[in-house]
C-alpha cells in the first residue's frame, strides 16, 4: 500500500485527493492536510466583498466529508516539508511519513513587500481569503455610509490580476445599486505595461475589452505602476515608462482599496535546496514531478512558471483553473504509474481559459498556449460570462460535497466558449 499525501485543501488539493481515491481505490491511502477545517471557494470572494455572499454560502467543513469518503484529512496545518526523509512535519510537533506527496497550497500572500499593504497589519483590503473578503465588506459599508474615492489594483509582482478586474467592476455595479457610485471617485493602479495585460501580455483584445469597460464606468487607471508604500488614506506608487525608466511619482487617497498582493511559496517548503526557486514556488519538470525528489508533485498557484514577458514593473504568470484541473489529471496518471514502477507520461495542458466576473457581464478568454505565439487567442465579453462564473460556483460547490471529479473548465466552459465563437463568427 502506498501513502500519497496532499497539502493544500484549496481548489486543487480537493480536486487532487478525489481523482487520487478514485484513480487507485481502497488499495492505496489518500490524505489530506490543510490549516484549517473549511474548505473556501476562492473565487467567489469578490461577492462576499460588496455582500452578495456570505461566507457560509462559500465555504464547506471537511473533518466529516473527508471522512464519509475515506480520505484522511488533518487540519492542524504544515510546518515544514522534509523531502529528504519523505516527511511531514506538523504545527502539532507531530510527524507523518508519505510514499508520494502532492503540493497544492497555493500562495503565501506576500503584503510585507510593500509597507503598509494588508488587511491585518496595513491600511488595505484583499479578496484572497474569504475572511479577508468578509473585513472588506464591513470596510466597503464604511465606505458607503460615507462615500470618498477608491483605488483597487495590485502590487508590484503581483501574478493574479484577473479577481482585482472582477472587484473593481463588481463594486461599481454595487455602487450602482446604491445610487451612490457618483459619490465614488475610482482609480485602477496596476504594475502591468497595459491594461488587459494580465500576467499573460494580453489574451486576444482583452486589452480593448478591458480598456472599454473602464472607461464605460468612468474608472481612471495607471499602468507600470510599483506601489511603494500606503498609509491610511493614502497610496503612494511611483509610474515607470516603457523603458523601465521613472516617469513620475503620485499620491492617491482613498476611504477603500483593495490591493491584490505579489505571492510566494508558503513557509513549509521555502528555501528548501532542489524544491523551490528564490520566491518559494516548487520546481516541476514537464510531470509535474520536482527534478530532484521525484516523489514530490506539485500543482496550482505553488507551482514555478516563469513570467511571459519581462514588463517595466515585475509581473508573474496566473494560473487559472482549467490549467490547474489539467495539472491534477497529470499528476493523478503520473503517480498511478510510478506505483507500478512505471516511468510518468501525462502532461498538462498549460492553456489559460478563464471567466472574469463584472457583476453585470463579464469576459472569458482563451490562451492556447499560455505562452505566446498561441494556437487560439480569443477573448469576448457577454452577460453569459457572469452566468457562467456562478455555475461555476453551483457546480465546484456540489462537486467537493459529493466527491465528483468531472473538470468542469473542460466539460463546460468551453463548450459556452466554442459556442460563442460561432455566434460570433457568424454574425
Amino acid at each position: 500500500m502506498a501513502r500519497i499525501a496532499v497539502v493544500g485543501a484549496g481548489i486543487g488539493g480537493i480536486t487532487q485527493v478525489y481523482e487520487l481515491k478514485k484513480q487507485l481505490g481502497k488499495e492505496h491511502e489518500v490524505l489530506l492536510f490543510g490549516d484549517s477545517e473549511t474548505f473556501e471557494f476562492t473565487p467567489s470572494n469578490p461577492w462576499v466583498a460588496v455582500g452578495w455572499r456570505k461566507a457560509k454560502q462559500i465555504t464547506i467543513e471537511l473533518p466529516k466529508l473527508m471522512k464519509k469518503y475515506d480520505i484522511g484529512f488533518n487540519s492542524v496545518g504544515v510546518r515544514r516539508l522534509h523531502p529528504d526523509k519523505s516527511e511531514l512535519e506538523l504545527n502539532d510537533d507531530s510527524t507523518v511519513s508519505y510514499d508520494y506527496l502532492v503540493i497544492a497550497t497555493g500562495p503565501k500572500l506576500a503584503f510585507e513587500e510593500v509597507d503598509g499593504l494588508g488587511p491585518e497589519n496595513g491600511y488595505t483590503q484583499s479578496i484572497c481569503k474569504t475572511g479577508h473578503a468578509e473585513t472588506s465588506f464591513s470596510n466597503f459599508e464604511k465606505l458607503a455610509a460615507d462615500p470618498g474615492p477608491v483605488v483597487i489594483g495590485a502590487a508590484p509582482a503581483a501574478s493574479c490580476f484577473g479577481p482585482a478586474y472582477e472587484y473593481a467592476f463588481i463594486l461599481d455595479t454595487e455602487l450602482k445599486k446604491r445610487k451612490i457610485r457618483h459619490k465614488v471617485p475610482m482609480h485602477f493602479v496596476t504594475p502591468e505595461p497595459y491594461i488587459g495585460h494580465l500576467g499573460l501580455d494580453g489574451v486576444g483584445d482583452t486589452k480593448g475589452l478591458m480598456e472599454s469597460e473602464l472607461r464605460d464606468r468612468h474608472i481612471h487607471w495607471t499602468c507600470n505602476a510599483k506601489i511603494e508604500s500606503v498609509v491610511d488614506g493614502n497610496i503612494r506608487f511611483t509610474e515607470y515608462d516603457e523603458d523601465g525608466n521613472e516617469k513620475r511619482e503620485h499620491d492617491l487617497e482613498f476611504k477603500h482599496s483593495m490591493i491584490l498582493p505579489a505571492f510566494k511559496g508558503v513557509d513549509a517548503v521555502n528555501d528548501i535546496e532542489g524544491l523551490t526557486n528564490p520566491r518559494g514556488f516548487i520546481l516541476i519538470d514537464k510531470y509535474q514531478r520536482n527534478p530532484t525528489f521525484q516523489n514530490i508533485y506539485a500543482v496550482g498557484v505553488c507551482v514555478a512558471i516563469p513570467p511571459v514577458s519581462a514588463t517595466p514593473v515585475p509581473t508573474g504568470a496566473p494560473k487559472t483553473g482549467y490549467m490547474i484541473e489539467s495539472m491534477v489529471s497529470a499528476t493523478t496518471h503520473n503517480i498511478a504509474n510510478a506505483i507500478e514502477d512505471k516511468e510518468p507520461d501525462q502532461r498538462a495542458t498549460w492553456n489559460a481559459v478563464c471567466l472574469a466576473d463584472f457583476g453585470d457581464s463579464g469576459v472569458a478568454f482563451v490562451a492556447i498556449p499560455q505562452i505566446p505565439p498561441r494556437n487560439t487567442n480569443w477573448a469576448s465579453r457577454g452577460k453569459w460570462v457572469h452566468l457562467a462564473k456562478v455555475a461555476y460556483e453551483k457546480y465546484f460547490l456540489h462537486k467537493v460535497k459529493a466527491a465528483k471529479t468531472e473538470p468542469y473548465y473542460e466539460k463546460t466552459v468551453l463548450k459556452m466558449v466554442g459556442a460563442t465563437r460561432l455566434k460570433e463568427t457568424a454574425s
